[in-house]
């Protein structure tokens, strides 16, 4: 676990960079409220991931999934934040489908193009031995010339 409380806190560059996202350009926010609002946020995910895991407990489970998640904002009141953290999910899932699928198809056109290529190697030895038996078929032909 964490040694010190600031080790708790949040990258101040992504708080700044969520705070210059929700706000209209033009508006500045001070060194002092960016810090407070980076320690609001960090004390919000240690409840939030506390009750999460008091969720996860109760069905004897270790692991944290969305649903634990989903309930412990429910217990904290902010239903409000449900719909659009579900949404944010599901884009999230669709994301990660996609990102696997791509990544699928990529290993399958790696491998069609590694077996691809071990089929021209392979006619390429094969034709390369063919033109080594054609020329000694010339070359004896020569030889019989020679003998003539």
């Amino acid at each position: 676990m964490a040694e010190r409380p600031e080790d708790l806190n949040l990258p101040n560059a992504v708080i700044t960079r969520i705070i210059k996202e929700a706000l209209p350009d033009g508006v500045n926010v001070s060194k002092e409220a960016r810090r407070a609002i980076s320690q609001a946020a960090s004390v919000f995910v240690l409840y939030a991931t506390s009750c999460a895991n008091n969720f996860a407990m109760k069905a004897k489970r270790k692991t944290l999934n969305a649903g634990d998640v989903m309930s412990a904002m429910e217990e904290m009141e902010f239903e409000r934040f449900l719909q659009p953290l579900r949404e944010a999910l599901e884009a999230y899932k669709k994301g990660q489908k996609g990102k696997k699928e791509a990544s699928e198809q990529k290993r399958k056109d790696k491998e069609k193009k590694s077996s691809t290529d071990e089929n021209d190697k392979s006619r390429d030895e094969e034709e390369d031995e063919h033109m080594d038996d054609e020329q000694e078929g010339e070359n004896e032909g020569e030889e019989e010339d020679v003998e003539n």
